[in-house]
């Protein structure tokens, strides 16, 4: 089995600028944040409603305003409640060839010898208007933008470390460690295979427990059942081809893993609230 841990493994801006935006609301083909990795790390602010977000097991509820950290390889999704969100996700040993004054701070972040706080909200306001800073910069794009982000990163971390907004680390008990492994296994096999009619059969079997056992373990860990996740993940692909591609419904559908275009067409509207033939047109 290769490395897990670098589930989304793709360039991230530009070697010498490796920050990627993402603005994200109700019209974005990919709105639900699908649980996924990446060895990048990702900061999310929440603009409007709020975001239900999920870092390996444990899950909680952002406000406008907050600002999540994910570190990396941290197993994270979220699910938004008229919801919109910003995105960066950005390789962080960028902070190393840039500045090697700073760089013994970012590798205790790297070497996960700290970790930083997942949630800030208004109770921590330099960091909230460092973040913003540097989020209305990646948005808006003003000349310089690009020293405003990498100068508002240093401030943000060394807000970070100026203010103890860290733990240090402890390692994951093994079991819980284990069943994070396990549910990134069956999440890859899901991505690489969600466009084949697949069984509960097939998904306990990826990950090498009894369909009864795994459903129980699938829940306690996501919140939905094994096949709300399939069916959600073939949707959220469905969305995306929609609205990039000139190719039918009945196509999308058939590559998505229906093979009944009514089907395809009820589950559609069971999770965007409309059809896919609205959605297209939109």
């Amino acid at each position: 089995m290769h490395d897990l841990d670098r589930n989304e493994d793709r360039r991230r801006g530009t070697y010498e600028f490796p920050f990627e935006f993402h603005h994200i609301d109700t019209t974005h083909p990919r709105y639900v944040m699908s649980y996924h990795w990446h060895v990048e790390y990702e900061i999310i602010r929440i603009l409007k409603g709020r975001l239900t977000v999920t870092l390996d097991e444990k899950s909680f509820t952002a406000d406008p305003g907050d600002v999540i950290f994910v570190h990396s390889g941290i197993l994270h999704s979220g699910i938004p409640d008229d919801c919109v969100y910003q995105c960066i996700v950005f390789d962080i040993n960028a902070f190393l060839k840039l500045n090697s004054v700073c760089a013994d701070y970012m590798q205790k972040i790297i070497h996960q010898e700290i970790m930083v706080y997942h949630h800030f909200t208004e109770k921590q306001q330099e960091i909230i208007q460092a973040a913003t800073a540097f989020f209305d910069a990646m948005w808006k794009h003003p000349d310089g933008y690009e020293m405003i982000v990498i100068g508002q990163f240093y401030h943000f971390f060394g807000i970070v470390f100026g203010n103890h907004y860290y733990l240090d680390s402890i390692p994951k008990a093994r079991r819980d460690y284990k069943r994070i492994l396990q549910l990134k296994q069956v999440v890859e096999f899901i991505e690489k295979n969600y466009s084949s009619p697949l069984t509960l059969q097939q998904l306990s079997s990826s990950v090498s427990m009894s369909p009864k056992y795994f459903c129980r373990f699938f829940s306690e860990m996501t919140h939905q059942t094994p096949m709300d996740y399939l069916n959600r993940q073939r949707i959220e692909q469905a969305c995306f081809q929609l609205s990039t591609t000139d190719d039918s419904i009945t196509e999308i559908a058939y590559r998505n893993g229906f093979n009944d275009l009514s089907y395809f067409i009820r589950t559609f509207k069971k999770y965007k609230g409309i059809t896919p033939g609205k959605y297209k047109k939109h």
